[in-house]
């Protein structure tokens, strides 16, 4: 037991390295949502600048290009206003147009009547059926990298822009590009520690042959039970890290127990119940994992109280937690074990279907089974 309890802090230590970064030191003239800056979608992100934008200047439409995979072409990922929908089939090459123009020389500009314009790009307006009368655009730049444009069309009124409103667009493009650049940062990030989690989370299942690929299947049938129950994103990423991670406290179980080719004695069951006591305590002083936690700590409760560790019932447990009871027992059953065969699906769905008030949260069964046969 020694060399498991070991490798459990060897992968204490390792977690312990994945800290979420600070992204909280925004520009004060422009805060976007906190929710915003720090999980929401980039998509959630532009949509609020560009309508506070357009709201500030009383305009018609407003709009954010970025670049993608070059620095040529200019991709519409927000717009407001009525052709929105349009433009986000539309790219840009920069050599054209008064986008262009910004993103090529890292210059903003008013151009209050387009028609007099040798760069105004026509082709966009035919394109989309609006009428561009005026606009001004800045560019989006950080560390003197240029990520895009933000534009902004055609004052309400009639008037012509002026160099007040360029003054307010640039100062919200210098804040907004800056949090464009920590949630791209933030989200390779992000996505750098899931790798590194799920690659731990497939050396405990490769611990036994038996339960190869469980933890992903787990997360993929936990968030289909998130989904069907309309639970917000926030809490998917949280249900997502602690489905990866459910059984990552099996590293500190015996091999000798985990491979057992028969049913665990009174005893063994009592050590294998200590995995998820084991494994919340792994991730105790990773802070972006609090939330996660929890539902390691709690996926193997009951609905009528007499799960473990801590007896939880009904409503008391987390819905992340009943969440997970659910995915995990529906892949335990379907997948061959040591020790017995798997079962069919439909069985597998009869037996949650029995078990549901009991062992399982009724809402997730039903969410669960209406999800998967869908």
């Amino acid at each position: 037991m020694t060399d498991n309890l070991d490798n459990s802090r060897i992968v204490a230590e390792l977690l312990g390295h994945l800290e979420k970064p600070n992204i909280n030191n925004l520009r004060s003239n422009y805060r976007a949502p906190s929710k915003a800056t720090a999980v929401a979608p980039m998509t959630q992100l532009l949509e609020h600048i560009i309508q506070m934008t357009q709201r500030t200047l009383d305009a018609s439409a407003a709009s954010i290009l970025l670049f993608r995979d070059n620095d040529y072409e200019l991709f519409f990922e927000a717009v407001s206003g009525p052709v929105g929908r349009a433009l986000k089939k539309v790219k840009l090459d920069t050599r054209y147009g008064i986008a262009g123009q910004v993103a090529r020389t890292g210059k903003p500009l008013i151009v209050n009547d387009v028609s007099r314009s040798e760069s105004f790009h026509k082709s966009i307006d035919k394109t989309t059926g609006f009428n561009t009368k005026s606009l001004i655009c800045a560019p989006l730049m950080v560390h003197r990298k240029i990520l895009g444009v933000i534009e902004v069309l055609n004052k309400l009124d009639g008037s012509d822009f002026n160099e007040q409103d360029l003054e307010a667009l640039v100062s919200v493009a210098s804040s907004a590009a800056m949090l464009i650049e920590n949630v791209r940062l933030q989200q390779t990030l992000l996505n750098s520690y899931k790798s590194v989690i799920k690659a731990l989370a497939a050396a405990i299942d490769a611990k036994d042959p038996y339960t190869c690929g469980h933890s992903q299947r787990v997360v993929e049938y936990a968030l289909l039970i998130g989904e069907s129950l309309l639970l917000p994103q926030h809490e998917l990423d949280i249900i997502e890290y602690a489905a990866i991670l459910h059984d990552i406290g099996k590293v500190g179980i015996n091999d000798r127990i985990l491979s057992k080719h028969c049913s665990l004695n009174s005893k063994e069951w009592e050590v294998m119940r200590e995995h998820s006591l084991i494994g919340a305590n792994i991730i105790k002083d990773i802070s972006f994992l609090e939330e996660a936690r929890k539902l390691v700590l709690h996926h193997h409760e009951r609905y009528d109280g007499t799960g473990y560790p801590d007896c939880l019932k009904g409503e008391n447990i987390p819905i992340g937690a009943r969440v997970l009871a659910v995915a995990d027992a529906f892949d335990t059953m379907t997948t061959k074990r040591s020790y017995r065969d798997a079962i069919s699906i439909d069985h597998a769905m009869e037996e949650l279907k029995q078990c549901s008030g009991s062992q399982f949260c009724p809402i997730c069964v039903e969410a669960f089974c209406s999800g998967y046969q869908a």
